[in-house]
């Protein structure tokens, strides 16, 4: 008993500080992708031509649709300019599909929920997860907000096993045709006002898998979405953030301790 105290001791507090202090994050981390369009040579297509789900566009000014970007590396590795780099930025989430497609401005983040819907579910957010047809990578990352090392908990946001006790859905996926129908009724069992999180990818456009006939492209056009998460899969970190944009518990930056911002 006496090593175990001294070992618990020696830990120290082993929740991270977030938001008001950012995490270490690993050198191999990819942030928002940043994209440098006056390096782009006139004519050359490589980037687009390498990006396996269609992700980048040519027409006028480049653009890089994050909710379908798998963070391959697939475009940096092609581009024979530079104009294409990975930041280490973890804020990606966005509150409307549009926000999500990057030109060379700065992205729009997530925006607070609206005054009616914060009224309600401001204070505490309880969310039933949904997995419609996707690897389980986006499943393992929301799984370790729950850990000791996040404890989402402690900003009154939970996963609970019934929706009909939750506030919202959070979605991974692609939206597999099979669960078509199981995702549907989940949502009408959540009592209303709701909220829909779209996290990775997969829930956002289809992912890898998009244009299969198995699956539906993600959950835009079946249910109303309140909250993309890109990624493939995100970050714990990156779908924190969003969730606090969302409930408005993110006012200011916290402390970036050397992130490179686009």
């Amino acid at each position: 008993m006496i090593r175990i105290l001294k070992t618990r001791l020696r830990q120290g507090h082993r929740t991270t500080k977030f938001p008001l202090e950012l995490p270490v994050l690993p050198d191999r981390y990819r942030g928002r992708p940043v994209l440098d369009a006056a390096k782009c040579a006139e004519g050359c297509r490589d980037c687009a031509a390498a990006c396996p789900t269609g992700a980048i566009t040519l027409n006028g000014a480049p653009k890089l649709d994050l909710g379908r970007c798998l963070f391959c590396t697939e475009c940096v590795d092609a581009c024979p300019d530079g104009a294409l780099r990975y930041s280490r930025d973890y804020r990606m989430a966005a509150s409307r599909r549009e926000d999500l497609v990057l030109s060379s401005g700065e992205m729009r983040l997530a925006q607070r929920m609206a005054d009616d819907l914060y009224r309600v579910l401001g204070r505490a957010l309880r969310l039933r997860e949904v997995c419609a047809g996707s690897c389980n990578a986006c499943d393992l990352d929301t799984n370790v907000l729950n850990t000791v090392g996040w404890d989402l908990s402690r900003f009154g946001i939970q996963f609970v096993a019934s929706p009909r006790h939750a506030d919202g859905l959070v979605v991974t996926g692609a939206i597999s045709r099979n669960m078509h129908h199981a995702l549907l009724e989940t949502y009408e069992a959540v009592p209303k006002p709701r909220i829909v999180v779209a996290v990775g990818a997969c829930a956002i456009s289809g992912g890898p898998f998009r244009d299969s006939p198995d699956v539906l492209n993600g959950v835009e056009g079946i249910l109303p979405v309140d909250l993309y998460v890109p990624g493939c899969p995100p970050h714990p970190l990156t779908i924190l953030d969003g969730l606090l944009r969302l409930i408005g518990r993110i006012r200011e930056e916290p402390a970036l301790h050397g992130v490179t911002q686009p």
